[in-house]
């Protein structure tokens, strides 16, 4: 490995350093809190150094949802292999819980926490290997097409969205119940399976 190549593979391992940090943060005190010195100081790197690689909190935001986003429409890769709709539905909720609970401040960033409108990266919006709502949609296109939902489901975004939020609400009360004394919560994954069955039973025929 030549000197540049050394240089440039330093350069990202400090940019993987700053996000992962500034997740964290973002996740456990909420993004507005959070301030670019505070996360040098998680690093112990001085703020110059922060703003070498994001000229502002909002481009170091922008730029850490578009990867977790991207990380995490990747996980549907195995999903995507499954031919049948329905069965693709299960795969990908059990890849989705999978996601959420093993990445749990990725998961508060990108789904649980207000952030500030910026101008978002549309590179990949629409493409199912990019975009996990894309992905999501063109499943229920293609079971509404097979005739495999209720008739009067012919609402491609109304059944997405339901489905998602049915998984979501899972993920995120185990996330943000921490440890609840008030309710005797079931095993997350039986919770998680429960609700996907239950979601596909009420949309299918």
């Amino acid at each position: 490995m030549g000197p540049r190549e050394r240089r440039e593979r330093e350069r990202e391992e400090i940019r993987t350093s700053i996000l992962d940090a500034a997740r964290e943060l973002f996740a456990s005190d909420g993004v507005e809190a959070v301030t670019m010195r505070r996360i040098a100081e998680k690093i112990e790197y001085s703020p110059t150094a922060i703003y070498f690689h994001f000229k502002d909190k909002e481009s170091l935001l922008a730029e850490l949802c578009d990867y977790d986003f991207r990380q995490f429409a990747q996980r549907f890769a195995e999903a995507a292999q499954v031919a049948d709709p329905i069965e693709r539905l299960r795969v990908a909720g059990q890849a989705y819980v999978d996601f959420g609970l093993n990445h749990p401040s990725h998961y508060r960033v990108m789904f649980m926490t207000p952030k500030p409108a910026h101008e978002q990266n549309t590179e990949g919006r629409g493409n199912p290997e990019q975009d996990a709502y894309a992905f999501l949609r063109n499943t229920i296109e293609q079971a509404i097409a097979e005739g495999r939902l209720k008739p009067e489901l012919t609402d491609v975004d109304l059944v997405s969205q339901v489905i998602w939020s049915g998984v979501h609400g899972v993920v995120s009360l185990e996330i943000a119940k921490c440890n609840d004394p008030w309710v005797a919560f079931a095993p997350v994954r039986d919770r998680a399976a429960l609700m996907v069955e239950a979601l596909i039973a009420g949309v299918t025929k």
